[in-house]
């Protein structure tokens, strides 16, 4: 089953006296690019949150947002005495020169920056063992949605190299009549231009075969037929992750369809080739979205 980088998972958990979110996003791109947002208080497992991550989405771009709600109980705070006492000292000062009455000095100090602060939470080992679970729920979620994601890419993949090998079929029923017409269109040209007496007829069969061989696409058509058995024998095993195998092998069906256009000297064929090609796009497309 494929995975797809797109997907999306939340849980959420009460640690204590506060509740705890996790939000997580995924798109698609070329390596793991983790956004983590998350309060002051998760810092210290900063690398151990991204450990999951990885561990579990592998690749793709990648945002999580961790959010932190106090419950109930207000959020306990430290006065700085050592700064609430200069700021007094100076104030004083300041009130004597100008003989200004000092009167509710304590709530004017209160309200100076930095005087009252939180205090700094830290979570006890138990609590983050919680936190750990709820991240490890919304990545399971995450990489649940990636699998239903994931079934519906791989359907798509799977009917566009089916449309491309029924369009082989059609260019290779169509060659025997291709060659066949390369073959007269030369010998008449070489007939109409060469005296009659002049022709050799060993070197006309000679160069005959050698322009009809030049313009032969079976082999074209038997490395295209391998690289898509090849592209759903990666599509069925089960690699975790295989979109890169999927785009390279779509890079070398590509190949072989453009070179049969080059060589094919054909309208019929060379417009199965621009269906082909517009079969190709279509799965490059989806690929890009494949773990």
């Amino acid at each position: 089953m494929l995975r797809s980088m797109t997907g999306f998972g939340r849980a959420e958990t009460q640690v204590g006296d506060k509740t705890i979110s996790v939000d997580i996003k995924s798109l698609n791109g070329k390596q793991l690019d983790i956004n983590l947002k998350m309060p002051p208080l998760l810092k210290p497992y900063e690398f151990d949150i991204r450990n999951l991550i990885q561990q579990t989405l592998q690749r793709g771009s990648v945002e999580v947002m961790v959010t932190v709600k106090q419950n109930g109980t207000a959020k306990p705070v430290t006065i700085n005495t050592l700064l609430a006492r200069q700021y007094y000292h100076t104030i004083a000062s300041l009130a004597g020169e100008l003989q200004l009455p000092q009167t509710d000095i304590l709530n004017a100090l209160l309200k100076l920056p930095e005087v009252v602060a939180p205090a700094a939470e830290e979570l006890a080992e138990e609590e983050w063992e919680a936190v750990k679970q709820v991240f490890t729920t919304a990545l399971q979620k995450t990489d649940e949605h990636r699998q239903n994601e994931g079934g519906t890419l791989e359907q798509d993949l799977e009917l566009r190299i089916r449309n491309i090998l029924l369009l082989q079929e059609k260019v290779q029923a169509q060659e025997p009549a291709r060659r066949e017409r390369i073959r007269s269109r030369l010998e008449a040209s070489l007939q109409e231009n060469t005296p009659k007496e002049n022709l050799d007829q060993n070197r006309l069969e000679q160069e005959l075969i050698y322009y009809v061989e030049k313009l032969d696409i079976s082999e074209e058509q038997v490395r295209l037929s391998n690289h898509c058995r090849y592209f759903k024998e990666v599509l069925e095993t089960p690699e975790f992750s295989k979109g890169k195998k999927l785009g390279f092998i779509l890079q070398e069906v590509g190949r072989e369809i453009n070179t049969t256009g080059s060589k094919a000297n054909d309208a019929a064929i060379q417009q199965w080739v621009v269906m082909m090609k517009d079969e190709l796009e279509k799965a490059k497309e989806q690929v890009l979205n494949v773990l």
